[in-house]
């Protein structure tokens, strides 16, 4: 371990990308390949391969406290420390660091831990149960490892090491290592999810053996934001365009009957959707799909649906049902549609689905692409030939739609009286070569209550965790909000020591009631000079968060609003940026909870 936590203080004290690549290379060729496994996953900032599903389940309360533990340290001070160094694990070597540099020596010589121990030491952790056995072995680990590797224990736990190094980086200096081609190299850690098993076969030259491994979630293709339709048919003429739904991305393995969801995160969501894997069992063929998981009705089940869960929540103890929307259809919205993130956000996050929800709040999921099918990998192939796989492969007539002389377009999804209808759902798929045709679509979208357009090049391969412009996005704000900012937290990385997240509010009568918190939009200069401004007119101190002076108004934009119990205002903005200061307007000016009510009820 003492040799690995020295490579990455070399590989943190490096700018350049190639530096950092060849001093993980040097290391990774003078081990032997069975450490050099576990390193490679460590030097990717996590304590467990892409596909162990084990997880530590150390928060950031149970680590802070392991930490006071070891050092005998307050909470005041730990904070102190934070503040100095804006970095988990450079707390923590801090903290337990002794003064006398003798000592430390001693201790460096006598009590390093190798890598498999600490390997172990992860899978123990992840499979005690309850935080004070995970407290003990946690201790029991940090006590027997010096001050620097301490650091970068801490660092794997938090799963950032913060030294520049990605896993893509791992990966070539893994190529670079072992002189492997690269491309073999990606595609092998991208088929398997594991990059400590991808540099064994490296290392042993037989990356060609390795095989898709199901149930292993791959990377989403994303797509780049676009402003406007000419922007947009400036990248590619022959255009497949589909609305962009207001749901929840999900990939779906299924193999052998067996049918698991997974987020854009990775995180397996599989038991918020039950109704969703029967319908899935079915598929003739193995395949790795993608698509939206939507809240999904017709217009005269919405209505029941939306009176049915009310009544739930009335006697529900449930935060979630008793938080539930008000919604009404949008005008021109025929049955079936999608609705609002707000309306799926019930089915969240859930364990156990009751039948009453699964019928209040029904789902479909939209199915775009398709990935795998019968022991092929498909990503190489262009979106053409994936939506004919696709199409084949849920055995539905390919639903395509056309500009029709007045601009109009109509997206037809079947008879939703069909059980399989209900649920899974082919992507509705039009044709466009013109920004006139693109408006006329986006207009269509937003009408049918959907978030704006996918624009996607039909040629193109899918390329897991890329942002390129294949694929593009294109969807405009909700609103803007004028808000008063009442709150502040220290930033981490590159904001270390200055005061970047931002809490804000709008009035609510004489008050402020928060509503919601953002970190984007301000350039550096603008949060340091924030920073000034918030150091001095702070009302009070809690550890990273000051309480200030609500003086600072800030226009920010967000996507769409939800009914929420995290905030005192009772809404809750999806995905909040700030637009600009706006030091033109008192904070006396800012908007109010009317004004957020009336954009929650047009949405």
């Amino acid at each position: 371990m003492l040799r690995f936590v020295q490579t990455a203080e070399a590989i943190a004290a490096t700018t350049g990308k190639l530096a950092k690549t060849a001093l993980v290379a040097g290391y990774l060729r003078s081990v032997p390949a069975s450490e050099a496994s576990i390193a490679a996953v460590f030097f990717s900032g996590t304590p467990f391969a892409r596909c162990v599903e084990a997880t530590l389940q150390v928060g950031g309360a149970l680590l802070w406290q392991a930490i006071s533990d070891l050092s005998g340290k307050s909470e005041r001070e730990l904070s102190a420390l934070y503040r100095r160094h804006g970095d988990a694990g450079a707390v923590a070597a801090d903290a337990v660091a002794k003064p006398d540099a003798a000592v430390q020596t001693t201790d460096a010589a006598s009590k390093s831990l190798s890598l498999a121990e600490v390997q172990a030491a992860f899978a123990e952790i992840a499979a005690a149960r309850g935080p004070t056995l995970k407290l003990a072995l946690l201790r029991r680990l940090l006590e027997h490892a010096t001050p620097l590797e301490v650091k970068y224990i801490v660092k794997i736990i938090t799963g950032d090491l913060r030294i520049g190094l990605k896993e893509s980086l791992v990966e070539e200096a893994i190529a670079r290592a072992y002189k492997a081609p690269l491309d073999l190299v990606k595609r092998s850690n991208m088929l398997l999810g594991d990059i400590g098993e991808t540099l064994r076969l490296a290392s042993a030259g037989k990356l060609a053996d390795a095989e898709m491994r199901l149930f292993h979630p791959i990377d989403f293709m994303l797509a780049s934001p676009m402003d406007s339709t000419e922007e947009a048919v400036g990248y590619f003429t022959n255009a497949a365009v589909e609305d962009k739904y207001d749901g929840i991305r999900a990939q779906v393995h299924v193999a052998r009957g067996q049918v698991r969801l997974f987020s854009r995160t990775r995180d397996e969501i599989t038991e918020s959707f039950p109704e969703l894997p029967p319908a899935l069992a079915g598929l003739p063929k193995d395949a790795i799909l993608d698509g939206e998981i939507v809240a999904w009705s017709s217009g005269e089940h919405l209505e029941a649906g939306l009176r049915e869960s009310s009544q739930a929540a009335a006697g529900s103890s449930d935060v979630a049902a008793r938080t539930k929307p008000t919604l009404s259809l949008p005008k021109g919205v025929s049955a079936p549609h999608a609705l609002p993130f707000g309306v799926l956000q019930q089915r969240l996050g859930r364990k156990k689905v009751s039948e009453r929800l699964m019928h209040a709040v029904p789902v479909a999921y939209m199915v775009f692409d398709i990935l795998y099918a019968d022991g092929e990998l498909l990503l190489d192939r262009p979106l053409r030939e994936r939506g004919q796989i696709l199409d084949e492969l849920l055995a539905l007539p390919r639903t395509t739609t056309t500009i029709a002389p007045k601009g109009q377009s109509s997206f037809a999804f079947g008879d939703p009286s069909e059980p399989s209808q209900t649920h899974i759902l082919r992507a509705p798929v039009a044709v466009a070569h013109t920004a006139d045709e693109l408006e006329a679509l986006f207009r269509a979208a937003r009408v049918r209550g959907n978030e704006g357009l996918m624009i996607k090049d039909l040629d193109s391969p899918y390329t897991p965790g890329r942002r390129g412009k294949s694929w593009l996005k294109m969807k405009r704000e909700l609103a803007t909000l004028d808000v008063v900012v009442t709150a502040v937290e220290y930033g981490h990385g590159k904001r270390i020591g200055v005061l970047s997240d931002y809490t804000f509010a709008v009035w609510d009568g004489d008050r402020l009631v928060n509503i919601g918190k953002a970190y984007s939009g301000l350039t550096d200069a603008e949060i340091s000079e924030m920073t000034e401004w918030f150091l001095v007119h702070k009302i009070s101190e809690h550890g990273m968060r000051l309480e200030v002076e609500p003086r600072i108004v800030l226009e920010v934009a967000f996507n769409n609003m939800m009914r929420s119990t995290r905030h005192e205002s009772g809404f809750a903005l999806r995905f909040p940026r700030i637009v600009r200061l706006r030091t033109d307007k008192p904070p006396e000016e800012a908007d109010t909870i009317k004004v957020v009510e009336r954009i929650f009820a047009r949405q």
